[in-house]
C-alpha cells in the first residue's frame, strides 16, 4: 500500500537540500507564477492554505528521477481551488500532490492535463493525492475531462475523483500524437467515487485511446483502483486501444462493464466486480482481436445484453475502426461469474454485426446464474469458440452452449469473503483463491473522506407547520438538508413558487381523507427544483384552483435551463386535482438539460388536470438524451388527466445508455388522454424507452398507448391489463427490422393494434 504524503515530501525534501533546491511558501497567485517561472530541478512549491480562487495552474520544467519539481499543499485537503481553475503539467520529472479541487469547474477542456501545450507533454511525471470533488461544468452536455494523460510514463494514483456530472470522460489517455502512444503510464490505487447517470453518451469513468488511434498500442496499466457506483453510462472503462493491462480493479455497484471496444492484446485479469443486485451492473465485454480475459470474480450482476457479465460480441465483417472488429483469439478462463443474470455470446447480431466469434476459447469458468431467465444466451454461431472444462451450477443454459457442462458445486466464502468450490474436485475452476479484493480505504489519499450512502432525505429533522398563509414557504426557506416539513390538517396557501434545492420531504400526518393538510397555490408553479434539490410528498392533497390563468402552469418544474445534478421526486398518498385553469396544466415538467434519477408516484391519485402527469419530454432532437432515468406509477388512479399519464421521449441512435425505464402497475385510468388538445392522442407516450413494464391495469374510455422503439434491445412488457374501449397499445418499431419486440400477453381488448 501506498506510504503517504510524508514520505512523498520527506524524499523530496531530503534529495532537493544538497543541491541548492529552492523552496517557495507562496500566498497568492503572483508569487506562484514568480516562483513556477524559476524552478529548477529539485525545487518545492508550497501552497499557503486557503481558497484559491479562478487559479489556472500551470507547472513545467527538467526534474530528474531523484530531484523533480515539486507542487505541494501546505497542508494535505487546506489548499482549496475553487472557480474557474486548472491544471496543466508538462517537462519531465513533475510531482503535484495535496490540491483539492472543489465549487468550480475548468474553464477548458481539462481539469487536470498531463500537458502544458501540445509541444509540452509531461515525461516521467506524477500527481498523487490530489481530489476532483464535484467539479462540473454547469451545462450537463458541455464536455470536458477531468483528467487527460499525455506524454509517457506517467503516474495517477491515491487520487480521489466523484461527483462528475458533466459529460465527457473522467479521465482519458489520449493517444493522439507520437509522443502518447506506447506510453506507459500506470493508474493506480485512485478512488473513482460515483459519477450519477449522465442520460446520453459520454459518461465513461475512464478511457483509453480513441477509434481513431486504435490501431496503436498504449501500454497502459490500470491497478489496484476502487470504482464505487460509477454509473455515467454502459461503459465503465472504455479501452480504444492496445496492450493495455486492467488488474486487480475492484468495481462495486457500478453500471456498465469494462468495455474492450476497440484495440487489441489487451489484458484484462484478476478484477472483482461487486454487483450487490443493482440493475445494469455488467463485467466485461470482448471485441476485437488477442484479448485475454482470466482470473476475474464477478458476483451479483444483473445487467444484460451489452453489459452482460461477460459478453462477447459479434462483429462487423471487414469492420471500419470505429465500428466492431470481430472477435478473434480471444482467451477467457479461470473466471468465477457468480449470481449474475446473463452471460451473452454473439451479443448484438444484426445485418451489420454479423460476424460471430472466432479462434477463441472458453475454458476453466465457474458461472452460476440468478432469475428465472436465460442465465447463458446464445445470439448467433458459437462454433468459433471452443468450450472446455467449464461448470454451470445454476441457471438456464441455451441449447446452443451445451458443450458448457453442468455441475452440483457446494461454493463457500473463504477468508477473503469470495466463494470458492468446496473440496479438490473443482478446486482449479473459476478465479484464483489468491485474490486479495481491495478496500476503499486503500484507494484515494487517506485524509480525504469517501462518500456516504444515506439516502438523500434522511439525516434532517422534523419541523412542524401550520396551516395558513404561506407558512410552507417560510418553512421550506428555513429547511436544511434532509429535513422533513410535516404539515397538520388544514388549509395551506402559498403565494410565491417554493425553491427546492436541496433534498426535502413535505408531509401531510397519515390522517383520514378528510382531516389532510391541503395545499393551494397562487402562482405558475407550487416547487421548482433547483441545483441540488429533491422532493418527497406524503399525505398531502393539492390543488390547482387559485393557480393564476396561464398557459403551462405546473405542480413541480426544474428551473429553466441546464441543470448539473440529477435529482428526485417521489410522491406516495398524494392527491392532486383542478389543474384545469386553463390548457397544459402539468403535475411535474422535467426542462430540458436535467434529469431524475428517478420519478416515483405510488397510492395517489389525480384528477381533472387538462395536462399530463409527467412530462419528460423536453430533450427532444434526438441526440441520444432524456430527461429521467426511471418512472416508476403503482398503485394510482387517474381520471380526465387530458393529454395523457405521461410523455418520455428519448430521440438518436445511441447505445450507451440503459434508460429510460418505465414502469406503470396495479394502476386504474379513466377518460385519459381525451383532451381535444391531445396533439399525441394517447393516454401515454414512451419513444426509446429502453425498459418498459406495463401491468395490471385498467384503461377506461382512455386514449391508446403509444410505444416506439429505436434502438438498442428494448424490452416492452405489458401483461394483464384490461382496454375496455379496444384502444389497446400501438408499438412501432423505427428501426429494427425484424419481428416486433413487444411482449403483449393476458390483456383484454377488444381490438389491440401494433403496427
Amino acid at each position: 500500500m501506498f506510504v503517504g504524503r510524508c514520505l512523498i515530501l520527506g524524499v523530496t525534501l531530503m534529495s532537493a537540500s544538497p543541491a541548492f533546491a529552492e523552496h517557495y511558501l507562496v500566498k497568492n497567485h503572483a508569487e506562484y507564477f514568480s516562483a513556477a517561472k524559476k524552478v529548477q530541478a529539485g525545487d518545492v512549491i508550497i501552497l499557503a492554505n486557503g481558497n484559491w480562487q479562478d487559479f489556472e495552474i500551470v507547472l513545467t520544467g527538467k526534474g530528474t528521477k531523484n530531484k523533480p519539481i515539486t507542487l505541494i499543499s501546505e497542508t494535505p485537503g487546506k489548499v482549496v481551488i475553487t472557480g474557474k481553475s486548472n491544471l496543466r503539467i508538462g517537462g519531465d520529472h513533475i510531482l503535484v500532490t495535496g490540491l483539492v479541487f472543489l465549487n468550480g469547474y475548468s474553464p477548458t477542456g481539462e481539469v487536470i492535463s498531463f500537458r502544458r501545450s501540445k509541444d509540452d507533454q509531461a515525461r516521467n511525471s506524477r500527481i498523487t493525492e490530489v481530489v476532483i470533488d464535484n467539479f462540473s461544468k454547469p451545462n450537463r452536455y458541455d464536455d470536458d475531462y477531468w483528467v487527460g494523460m499525455y506524454g509517457k510514463n506517467n503516474r495517477f494514483d491515491h487520487n480521489y475523483l466523484a461527483g462528475k456530472t458533466n459529460k465527457g470522460v473522467t479521465l482519458a489517455v489520449r493517444l493522439d500524437s507520437k509522443g502518447s502512444q506506447e506510453n506507459g503510464h500506470r493508474i493506480d490505487h485512485n478512488y473513482f467515487g460515483p459519477r450519477p447517470v449522465l442520460g446520453s453518451n459520454g459518461g465513461e469513468t475512464l478511457r483509453i485511446g480513441t477509434s481513431q488511434y486504435s490501431m496503436f498500442n498504449s501500454n497502459t496499466v490500470v491497478e489496484d483502483n476502487y470504482f464505487e457506483k460509477c454509473d455515467g453510462e454502459i461503459e465503465i472503462i472504455s479501452i480504444k486501444s492496445g496492450a493495455n493491462i486492467i488488474r486487480r480493479n475492484v468495481f462495486d455497484t457500478s453500471r456498465g462493464a469494462v468495455t474492450l471496444r476497440h484495440g487489441d492484446g489487451n489484458l484484462v485479469e484478476r478484477n472483482i466486480f461487486f454487483g450487490r443486485g443493482k440493475d445494469h451492473t455488467g463485467g466485461i465485454r470482448v471485441i476485437n482481436q488477442d484479448q485475454t480475459v482470466r482470473g476475474n470474480y464477478m458476483e451479483g450482476l444483473r445487467g444484460t445484453g451489452f453489459a452482460s457479465a461477460l459478453t462477447v460480441m459479434n462483429g462487423v465483417p471487414n469492420s471500419p475502426v470505429n465500428r466492431y472488429v470481430q472477435v478473434n483469439k480471444a482467451l477467457i478462463e479461470h473466471n468465477s461469474i457468480l449470481d449474475s443474470t446473463r452471460v451473452t455470446f454473439g451479443a448484438g447480431k444484426s445485418e451489420e454485426r454479423s460476424a460471430p466469434p472466432v479462434n477463441s476459447r472458453f475454458t476453466d469458468n465457474l458461472l452460476s446464474g440468478a432469475g428465472n431467465g436465460s442465465f447463458i444466451e446464445v445470439d448467433d454461431d458459437i462454433a468459433g469458440i471452443a468450450f472446455s472444462n467449464n461448470a454451470v451450477t445454476s441457471g438456464q443454459v441455451h441449447s446452443a452452449a451445451s458443450e458448457i457442462g453442468r455441475a452440483e458445486i457446494k461454493l463457500e466464502r473463504a477468508a477473503n469473503g469470495l466463494l470458492y468450490p468446496v473440496g479438490p474436485a473443482y478446486a482449479a475452476l473459476g478465479a484464483p483463491r489468491d485474490l486479495t479484493p481491495l478496500t476503499r480505504d486503500m484507494a484515494g489519499p487517506d485524509w480525504y473522506p469517501k462518500p456516504t450512502s444515506s439516502s438523500e432525505f434522511d439525516g434532517g429533522v422534523i419541523i412542524p407547520v401550520k396551516p395558513g398563509d404561506d407558512t410552507l414557504a417560510i418553512a421550506v426557506a428555513s429547511a436544511k438538508s434532509g429535513d422533513r416539513l410535516e404539515l397538520a390538517p388544514g388549509k395551506y396557501l402559498t403565494n410565491k413558487t417554493l425553491l427546492i434545492d436541496k433534498p426535502i420531504t413535505v408531509s401531510g400526518t397519515a390522517a383520514s381523507e378528510g382531516a389532510r393538510a391541503a395545499i393551494s397555490f397562487g402562482r405558475p408553479s407550487l416547487f421548482e427544483i433547483a441545483e441540488g434539490g429533491s422532493l418527497r410528498l406524503t399525505n398531502l392533497t393539492i390543488t390547482g384552483k387559485d393557480a393564476p390563468d396561464n398557459v403551462g402552469n405546473s405542480v413541480i418544474r426544474t428551473v429553466p435551463g441546464p441543470m448539473k445534478r440529477n435529482f428526485l421526486i417521489e410522491m406516495d398518498h398524494v392527491a392532486i386535482s383542478s389543474l384545469d385553469v386553463n390548457k397544459a396544466f402539468d403535475v411535474l415538467v422535467i426542462g430540458k438539460g436535467a434529469l431524475a434519477d428517478e420519478v416515483t408516484i405510488k397510492n395517489s391519485s389525480f384528477a381533472n388536470i387538462s395536462g399530463m402527469v409527467v412530462n419528460a419530454a423536453a430533450e427532444s432532437d434526438d441526440y441520444g438524451q432524456y430527461n429521467a432515468e426511471y418512472v416508476v406509477i403503482e398503485d394510482s388512479e387517474f381520471a380526465k388527466v387530458q393529454n395523457g399519464i405521461a410523455a418520455i421521449y428519448r430521440g438518436g441512435t445511441d447505445e450507451s445508455t440503459f434508460g429510460p425505464h418505465f414502469r406503470l402497475s396495479g394502476s386504474a385510468l379513466s377518460e385519459v388522454g381525451q383532451g381535444k388538445n391531445n396533439a399525441s392522442g394517447a393516454s401515454l407516450v414512451l419513444h426509446g424507452v429502453q425498459v418498459t413494464k406495463i401491468e395490471n391495469n385498467s384503461f377506461n374510455q382512455s386514449a391508446p398507448l403509444k410505444i416506439a422503439h429505436t434502438v438498442g434491445n428494448p424490452s416492452t412488457v405489458i401483461t394483464n391489463n384490461i382496454f375496455d374501449t379496444g384502444a389497446g397499445p400501438e408499438v412501432e418499431e423505427l428501426f429494427y427490422k425484424g419481428t416486433e419486440r413487444a411482449i403483449i400477453t393476458g390483456s383484454k381488448a377488444a381490438a389491440g393494434n401494433k403496427k
